[in-house]
């Protein structure tokens, strides 16, 4: 009986413990059975080596990625051990970054011009090119991708704007609107979707009036976001269930609770690439902001017609996010997130590309997104020309993400893709903020490091050609040879000079 006691009470003072803590979601939505995961984390490499996948196996991240992410964002070891455990000889399209032989030296802690926030400011300044109000450049080549509140909760999207404050870098808002949990000091993107949640009137048609009043009280917005398309489900409306709308995100909105929220497959504002151009310079009119649009990559006369438009000079884009179709912050139907729209690297050299033979490559600032949020993966951003990347469930990943899948369910374990009382409550955005920004400046520091590694002080001035993709019959390809419009010596996309002088002037 006495060991009973003994053991009731120490199971009672884990649960409390668990319940009360706010370094672990997990554990504090599931006291006691969150240890098991842990447990089991700790010996994962153990048993992974004779009963389960590899550490390159598991998607869409990887087990070495997510360990990456993790560690990185809890200022923890991210260092790797005994050498690369991958095949690259064996494995097809396997990316080499080419280094110098006489790379730029690195800086360390004590070193004169040392920042340990590692900032890497863009390239180019946003808005300038077309003379807008506020044009400013952007204090950091990483920022974040658009991720409503709604579809995730409301500690974690301030846990991300907080991380953002401390990181110094952008958050685009999502289609969602511009909720007060974005409002924690970190600058904005706020991204208008085919819904026009927090500037539509009531019959859910744009209003330019209502988009007006909340720049107004909002000075946190930098730029203005039109989203054509998402990878996860192009050319379908994004859908929030009925289970996710609580009366907050209701008002917020500007939408009903009795039914799920599903935003149009295309805009009502504007019905063709003529019409896009006009909404965009009635934006940057109204605000004085930068106004850009976020589009997956499907047929290439949308493009076409917007590099042929724009060409003129009177009416433009001052960015333009291209998402690959392995992006997937939003949950859709199989088919599309398997199978419509290009993967980024081929659908961005395209538009790029595109945009060069119409004189218009240092007219407009590229952003990347889709699976960018690694070192490797954002310097071949850089290389095919990109000028910022933007990250999605990497920073889902930093935040305490496990990669559950459970994000379109209401269920997700951690408390970020739900709206659930009880699950939420374990995203502590003091905590969660922190661990973004140890993520974003990990990143930028790697980015970094790589560029000096090839002989250039940013990574916008990495060409295409110093990237290799290895075939799995003992052969390779520069980046430069393989993708047009990419960044390299000769090319018309190459754009290392104009690069290198406005970065000299930092």
């Amino acid at each position: 009986m006495a060991l009973l006691l003994i053991v009731l009470g120490v199971l009672v003072t884990v649960v409390l413990y668990d319940v009360t803590q706010r370094q672990h979601a997990i554990l504090r939505n599931f006291p006691i059975i969150g240890h098991f995961r842990y447990w089991l984390e700790a010996v994962g490499p153990e048993l992974r080596q004779y009963i389960v996948t590899d550490n390159d196996e598991e998607r869409p991240f990887s087990r070495d990625q997510r360990r990456w992410v993790y560690a990185s964002s809890k200022h923890d070891n991210n260092y790797f051990g005994f050498g690369s455990d991958n095949d690259m000889e064996l494995h097809p399209n396997y990316l080499i970054i080419k280094h110098s032989a006489f790379p730029l030296p690195t800086l360390y802690a004590g070193d004169a011009g040392y920042d340990p926030t590692h900032p890497l400011p863009a390239a180019k300044v946003l808005g300038a090119a077309r003379g807008r109000a506020k044009a400013f450049r952007p204090a950091s080549v990483v920022n974040l991708s658009g991720m409503s509140f709604g579809s995730l909760s409301g500690p974690a999207v301030e846990a991300l704007n907080r991380g953002c404050r401390i990181a110094g870098c952008l958050q685009s808002t999502g289609e969602g609107g511009v909720s007060t949990y974005h409002l924690s000091g970190g600058e904005l993107v706020w991204q208008i979707g085919t819904g026009y949640f927090g500037c539509r009137d009531a019959d859910g048609r744009f209003s330019m009036d209502r988009l007006k009043a909340t720049i107004a009280r909002c000075p946190q917005i930098r730029a203005i976001e039109v989203k054509m398309s998402q990878g996860a489900k192009p050319g379908l409306g994004g859908l929030l269930p009925r289970a996710k709308i609580t009366q907050e995100i209701a008002d917020i909105r500007g939408i009903v609770r009795d039914r799920d929220c599903i935003s149009p497959s295309g805009h009502t504002a504007f019905h063709d690439v003529d019409g896009l151009l006009d909404f965009v310079e009635a934006l940057a009119a109204e605000t004085g902001l930068p106004v850009g649009i976020k589009s997956a990559v499907g047929e290439s006369a949308f493009w076409q017609d917007l590099a042929r438009l724009m060409s003129g000079g009177s009416r433009g884009v001052d960015f333009i996010t291209i998402d690959g179709g392995e992006g997937g912050t939003g949950a859709g139907p199989l088919a599309f997130t398997d199978h419509v729209a290009l993967p980024f690297k081929v659908g961005f050299s395209r538009v790029r590309a595109i945009f060069h033979e119409h004189g218009l490559g240092e007219r407009v600032l590229f952003v990347g997104s889709g699976k960018l949020g690694f070192p490797e993966q954002a310097v071949f951003a850089f290389a095919l020309g990109c000028d910022m990347v933007n990250v999605a469930r990497e920073a889902l990943l930093a935040i305490g993400c496990i990669q559950a899948q459970r994000c379109h369910t209401n269920h997700c374990p951690t408390g970020i893709a739900t709206q659930h009382p009880w699950l939420i409550r374990g995203v502590d955005p003091t905590l969660k903020a922190a661990r973004l920004a140890n993520y974003v400046v990990a990143l930028r520091k790697e980015l970094t490091q790589i560029s000096r590694a090839c002989g250039v002080p940013h990574p916008s001035l990495i060409t295409a050609d110093r990237l290799e993709l290895l075939d799995d019959r003992f052969g390779a390809r520069t980046v430069a040879e393989l993708f047009g419009g990419a960044r390299g010596p000769g090319r018309p996309a190459a754009s290392g000079e104009a690069a290198g002088s406005r970065l000299m002037a930092l």
